[in-house]
């Protein structure tokens, strides 16, 4: 199918409540507002839950005012991205009225600074209704209910309107096709299992069973139903797909699991709370309020929850697939409006990309798996949302593949291979797939399971596959991380609450098991493994809230330090020299860590999106490549030269 061709930038965020994009989605949002991407954050509920603004050290109860508390949150945001554009809190939006699909009406404030511009829109359906103390995710189940929205103080909007489920999907689609983002940001739509004693559940406001808000799963919901919406419309009678990214942020999964944020980019990150919770005592000209007080001044670092001290994607590992083509070109695989595509280099060595070439298969999770077989062709895995229903309809995910014909060539139909898990709400839990080929020629599938353990299958030289298996081990986050020793067997590693854990075979053709008693160091974030000069391997990560390396033997045995300070996942290829590294330095830029030492930072072009990677050998020598901001790949010769 023909892809829109845009070199443009957009990003979209949708959120549940105000606040969901300061506490989840940053810093990646701030990256892009600072590259002057511009921004449109679109707020699905008012946010005025009981209506009270606690004032922290006032004695005494306060006034439940629904209208006034959702002013005053709007006013946070305000004074937020006022902050975060370089301006004075107080700046003076533009505040206006944006007609919506169904001839529905929101709040919309605009504010530019130089080349950068942010707009949020209120939609402002409540939180609560009477009988249905959790709106959102009744909505998403409901087909009869109607859902009233909530006027807040010192809104151009003085008119409710009424929502039902398909008028929300409606509306945000209709937002999508008035902006066209190239990237949307939307919550987790499937939060991980967990099991609070039920006092502590209610205290940190989680769903029953599940590491989130109920409210941010709705939300996310509906978000991913409208980027389906979207998609099958524009594509209806030969239309182009939307050419957009799309990443999912967890949200109070951030509690539960090792934080990942060093203390520069912590304090950072939670600074842009500061204005958003405000005080009582400053003169904003908000009647409502000056922010959400429950939030404001050193409460964020405070709270116990730690939710500001970690971001977390849940679709970890969206850098692209790349293969060499027979003819000496690089291809790149990736997703895009949803669907698999691949981009191919204008030239051998040319480091541009042509058109992206559709390939089907969506609606997929943003991250694929790939693995090149030994006669050189490519295979492709994804998460598939299989049925995506509300009103109680099916709500199925499914692992797939795409084989391809011939080295360099078309492929073949996709075919799915299935779920580990027996039941929809428990397969809604699962991982993105990573797969590697082992030294005997056979291709090692592994996905994340709704346990937080790990499962497997294995395709035979003959193409036909096994069943799923359950490979056991300890609990760990997604994002796992698969290779290939100098003596042929397959490793895997995971990083877990409190250490990294590793499932390998004995011989090559062996199971892969999970080996007891090795847990390594604690890392943040997914770890990155490739082979070392002597044929073993070397893992290297970050520790939670640190920004140096971590660099360890699979058997424990620590290597030398390696400078690399930065944040989040970091990407290594192995090369005749050593590994060379790919990571985010403090302030959010890619840089790469050459085999001979030298530290390179890229400066020009497109900003990175999420993770990138990179390629080693051939003409190339060292190339990261990633996604930009304009949804279109990005190649970067690190060293000698840089191309952006």
């Amino acid at each position: 199918m023909p892809i829109t061709s845009t070199r443009r930038a957009q990003l979209l965020q949708i959120a549940a409540h105000p606040d969901d994009d300061l506490y989840f989605m940053n810093p990646d949002t701030q990256r892009m507002v600072d590259a002057g991407v511009p921004l449109v954050s679109v707020y699905v509920t008012a946010g005025e839950h009981d209506g009270r603004n606690h004032i922290p050290g006032h004695k005494g109860e306060v006034p439940a005012d629904k209208a006034a508390y959702s002013s005053a949150r709007h006013q946070g945001l305000r004074q937020a991205y006022a902050a975060m554009l370089g301006l004075d809190m107080f700046t003076t939006w533009q505040k206006g009225v944006i007609t919506l699909r169904g001839d529905r009406r929101a709040e919309i404030n605009t504010l530019t600074h130089g080349n950068r511009r942010v707009e949020l829109v209120f939609l402002n359906l409540s939180m609560h209704a009477p009988r249905r103390w959790t709106a959102l995710p009744s909505l998403w189940k409901d087909r009869a209910l109607g859902l009233r929205t909530v006027v807040a103080d010192d809104s151009p909007v003085r008119k409710a309107d009424t929502y039902d489920y398909d008028a929300l999907v409606d509306v945000l689609v209709g937002l999508m096709e008035r902006y066209r983002p190239t990237v949307i940001h939307t919550l987790d739509p499937d939060p991980d299992i967990q099991h609070s004693d039920e006092k502590t559940r209610k205290k940190d406001s989680e769903q029953p069973g599940y590491s989130d808000h109920a409210d941010h799963t709705a939300v996310a919901s509906f978000s991913w139903a409208a980027m389906i919406r979207w998609v099958a419309g524009a594509t209806e009678d030969g239309g182009a797909i939307p050419a957009f990214v799309a990443t999912s942020f967890r949200g109070y999964y951030n509690r539960h699991w090792p934080k990942n944020l060093p203390e520069p980019v912590l304090r950072e990150k939670a600074a842009h709370l500061v204005p958003y919770g405000g005080d009582p005592s400053w003169s904003c000209g908000n009647s409502g309020g000056c922010g959400d007080y429950n939030v404001g001044g050193v409460r964020p670092l405070t709270n116990k929850k730690g939710w500001v001290r970690a971001t977390h994607h849940r679709y970890p590992g969206a850098a692209p697939v790349v293969a060499a083509e027979p003819d000496g070109r690089l291809a790149v695989y990736g997703v895009l409006g949803l669907r698999a595509v691949r981009w191919r280099e204008t030239a051998p060595g040319s480091g541009q990309w042509g058109e992206p070439g559709d390939l089907g298969g969506g609606p997929l999770a943003p991250a694929l798996g790939g693995v090149t077989l030994e006669d050189g062709r490519q295979l492709l895995f994804g998460l598939r949302f299989a049925a995506l229903g509300g009103h109680g309809g099916p709500n199925r995910r499914e692992v797939v593949l795409l084989e391809q014909r011939e080295p360099g060539g078309p492929f073949l139909a996709w075919t799915g291979l299935g779920n580990p898990e027996r039941r929809d709400d428990r397969g809604r839990r699962l991982g993105v797939p990573v797969a590697v080929t082992g030294g005997d020629g056979r291709v090692h599938l592994f996905v994340r399971d709704a346990d937080k353990g790990v499962a497997g299958r294995v395709r035979d030289t003959d193409g036909t596959w096994g069943p799923w298996r359950d490979l056991g081990g300890a609990e760990v986050q997604d994002g796992l991380s698969a290779a290939v020793d100098g003596a042929g067997r397959v490793h895997l590693f995971a990083a877990g609450r409190e250490g990294v854990h590793h499932w390998t075979q004995d011989a090559p053709g062996a199971p892969v098991a999970f080996r007891a008693g090795t847990a390594l160091p604690v890392s943040g974030d997914p770890v990155a493994v490739a082979a070392a000069p002597d044929g073993g391997l070397a893992l290297h990560y970050r520790a939670p809230t640190r920004a140096d390396l971590t660099v360890v033997r699979p058997d424990g045995t620590a290597l030398p330090r390696v400078a690399f300070d930065g944040y989040g996942p970091v990407a290594v290829a192995a090369t005749p020299q050593g590994p060379a590294l790919l990571g985010r330095d403090l302030r959010g830029r890619v840089q790469v860590r050459t085999p001979a030492g030298r530290l390179s930072t890229r400066t020009r072009g497109a900003v990175a999106l999420a993770q990138a990677g990179l390629h080693a050998g051939g003409r190339h020598g060292v190339l990261a490549i990633g996604m930009g901001a304009d949804a279109h790949p990005w190649t970067w010769t690190p060293d000698p030269r840089t191309r952006s």
